[in-house]
């Protein structure tokens, strides 16, 4: 499997009965570093305007990005004209950047709910680790 940022990654059943059970993630990084991803199919259950400091934002679903640093928000969308700082994945998707820049594009009505993804935490894997664990058959493409 050629693992690259922008790749889709599918848990497969050896993962059962673990947290990453039935898990489809989007890789946004991978290098001589390791790899970062988000769990694209596993709802959060509670919605941007939920939290304090975005209650007068729109309810964006939150997603449950993964089991890592569950303190800030991280987000996957298609408008860098409307949000700065981001990171090109591939084709048309950006991860990451201001949420000033977000919070106020929702504000303005700006930005919908198909051009912008919120998450709860990541995936991560250092060095090797995540091709590691594609050979072990953990993931699949």
């Amino acid at each position: 499997m050629n693992i690259h940022p922008g790749t889709f990654i599918q848990s497969t059943k050896d993962l059962d009965g673990t947290r990453f059970e039935g898990a489809r993630i989007y890789l946004v990084e991978h290098n001589e570093k390791g790899s970062i991803g988000f769990v694209v199919n596993k709802p959060d259950g509670r919605y941007l305007n939920q939290l304090s400091e975005f209650a007068d934002c729109p309810a964006i679903p939150l997603m449950e990005g993964g089991p890592v640093d569950h303190e800030h928000l991280f987000l996957l969308h298609t408008r860098p004209d409307l949000i700065s700082g981001g990171t090109h994945v591939d084709g048309d998707t950006w991860w990451g950047g201001r949420m000033e820049d977000v919070t106020i594009a929702l504000r303005e009505h700006k930005l919908g709910t198909d051009e912008l993804k919120l998450f709860i935490g990541y995936c991560g894997w250092d060095k090797g680790e995540l091709e590691q664990e594609v050979k072990e058959g953990s993931w699949m493409a």
